[in-house]
């Protein structure tokens, strides 16, 4: 789970780089509309949309455009796309192992952006199936770290509801669970009085491959040039990195 945590570090320090480009933003509210619209407009009975509308406030994502994105979702409002759930499966420099998660109402451009962006950094399409066994489907809560509070504090706290691990990202503790106990594992959090930074179904992998400094910098800027795509919500790599190598490539 190193590499995995680290990864896991990274990309939270990223999100706000990408929040300032406005990627995230729109990335968060995409996620918004589809929740509403498969379990209703109402954010107390859809826990889904919970906690979607929870990461767009802690990303500061303003009011107005998730109550927005909640009416569009839920149709109250007009002009809600049809946004379909795609997973592409792929191979990066290093055989690394690739699931990029496209939420797109163009099932062809979302296709041909993946492509495109695999070809030209070292990568290849896979065939479906081939990668996925690789990954599992995991509920994933962060929670910040405050005073005085430790993993073990942590784990007595989640433990009942389902936490299978949780680990040290340096700045916050990650909490992994089946991701039918996320929400559960997300109310123990509250309950005990803790704040929580995000919560959501991910992929973590089961198997890592290794990376030098010069693999880590090939398999990195595959990621950005996957993440660049409009249509791409999540990209889940296999890859373990040390830290020296995360370190030397920023």
């Amino acid at each position: 789970m190193s590499g995995h945590s680290k990864w896991a570090t990274t990309k939270h320090k990223k999100a706000v780089v990408d929040a300032r480009r406005g990627k995230l933003f729109a990335r968060l509210i995409k996620n918004i509309e589809v929740a509403a619209r498969m379990g209703g407009g109402d954010v107390v009975g859809n826990p889904t949309l919970y906690d979607a509308v929870q990461k767009a406030r802690k990303n500061s994502v303003p009011l107005d455009n998730i109550e927005r994105a909640v009416k569009r979702g839920s149709g109250v409002e007009a002009g809600g796309a049809d946004w379909q759930t795609i997973m592409y499966e792929g191979y990066g420099p290093s055989g690394v192992a690739l699931l990029v998660e496209c939420l797109t109402d163009n099932r062809n451009r979302a296709a041909t952006d993946v492509r495109v962006a695999l070809t030209r950094n070292g990568g290849s399409m896979a065939d479906p199936g081939s990668v996925s066994y690789m990954f599992a489907r995991k509920g994933v809560v962060i929670v910040p770290k405050a005073d005085g509070v430790s993993e073990d504090d942590i784990l007595m706290v989640v433990l009942d509801a389902g936490a299978e691990e949780v680990n040290d990202l340096g700045e916050s503790f990650e909490v992994v669970s089946e991701a039918t106990d996320m929400v559960a594992v997300r109310k123990a959090v509250q309950e005990a009085g803790m704040d929580y930074e995000s919560a959501e179904a991910t992929f973590l992998p089961s198997v890592s491959v290794d990376l030098d400094e010069e693999g880590a910098r090939k398999v990195f800027r595959l990621i950005e040039a996957l993440e660049d795509s409009d249509d791409v919500q999540n990209v889940y790599a296999n890859f373990d990195v040390s830290d020296d190598v995360m370190e030397a490539v920023g």
